[in-house]
């Protein structure tokens, strides 16, 4: 391995108002850091990027704490070991870790997971293996327990989180309604990977026609990923006991206007319906049991799953704005060559 003496880094420049656009961010070089006692150097291979990262930039309480200016992104990585002073780990291992937007990484072995490419490809450790396909297995079956032929809707269905959400409702037995917004999009969705129906929410015209004609039965469950006028409209339809997990809210993450609109208690009240809150890290201490499941479908060829990957680290900021476009099918991710 060649001699490594500087870093590059992308860097909070300074807090988005709006939209973020790349002058929010920075490419910087710095001196390369040496590792110390039970620390190791990460090589960055893959990095993720992820819509919940836009609350971060934002100076504000939420449930972790805001990205700080001048200080690189955080974020999930998939990289490998190319120095080590850890008995953890060797030169050569491959891991996972929430590490910065950076070529290399510093940190402590103890905050890493070692992952084997012989089970997957290092890119699923980010997608159905990693955050986005454990967020769906546990909001899904730990708030929506789907149960066979009830109806499932999921927004953002042809995310990285709504389109494994899906089959594992599938999985489960449920019927399944996707929403995305691109026929592409809904064309996969049903061919391949089996959701019953599907609705492109920019062409359909009449969402609230359209979603009772693909929910005849009213809707069990839903899945959540985007807020806005979308969620307004599926809240119509809730069957008695309903379930809404709430995972994200992308539609308002870049609203500078607040977020506006119909007042769902007297719905929860009238259908005795659990709307909740989650992120992953609630279940942090179930991750086994969500990647073994989701490791045995996988295997069983009972899930699928897409990712948009961008090359070149140059690529990171624009493959995050790519995100609120809706330019991605599955897991976004930016893979880092040339270092």
């Amino acid at each position: 391995m060649k001699s490594l003496t500087i870093n590059r880094m992308i860097v909070l420049l300074s807090r988005p108002e709006g939209m973020p656009t790349e002058q929010n961010f920075e490419i910087r070089e710095a001196p390369f850091a040496e590792p110390g006692e039970n620390q190791v150097v990460v090589r960055s291979i893959y990095l993720s990027v992820d819509p919940y990262m836009r609350g971060r930039m934002n100076d504000s309480k939420s449930y972790t704490e805001p990205y700080r200016l001048g200080e690189p992104i955080v974020g999930g990585v998939v990289g490998e070991i190319v120095k080590s002073k850890s008995d953890q780990y060797v030169v050569g291992d491959k891991v996972i870790g929430m590490l910065g937007w950076q070529l290399y990484n510093v940190v402590d072995a103890a905050l890493l997971r070692k992952v084997d490419e012989k089970i997957a490809p290092l890119s699923a450790y980010l997608s159905v293996l990693g955050l986005t396909g454990l967020t769906a297995y546990f909001g899904l079956l730990d708030i929506g327990q789907p149960k066979e032929g009830e109806t499932v809707v999921v927004s953002g269905a042809a995310g990285a989180v709504g389109m494994i959400v899906g089959q594992i409702a599938k999985i489960k037995g449920a019927r399944v309604v996707g929403i995305a917004g691109s026929d592409e999009k809904t064309q996969f969705l049903e061919n391949e990977l089996g959701f019953d129906e599907t609705i492109n929410y920019k062409t359909v015209g009449n969402l609230s026609q359209a979603l009772e004609q693909a929910c005849p039965d009213g809707v069990d469950i839903y899945f959540d990923n985007v807020g806005g006028t979308i969620s307004d409209e599926v809240m119509n339809l809730l069957n008695t006991h309903a379930r809404i997990a709430v995972c994200g809210a992308i539609s308002s993450y870049n609203s500078t206007d607040g977020d506006y609109g119909p007042r769902v208690q007297r719905k929860l009240i009238k259908t005795r319906s659990l709307m909740k809150g989650f992120i992953y890290f609630d279940y942090a201490d179930r991750s086994n049991e969500g990647i073994q499941a989701l490791g045995k479908w996988l295997t069983e060829g009972k899930l699928k799953y897409e990712e948009t990957i961008m090359e070149g680290f140059d690529q990171v900021p624009q493959a995050f704005l790519q995100l609120f476009e809706g330019k991605n099918l599955g897991k976004m991710l930016v893979k880092v060559n040339g270092i």
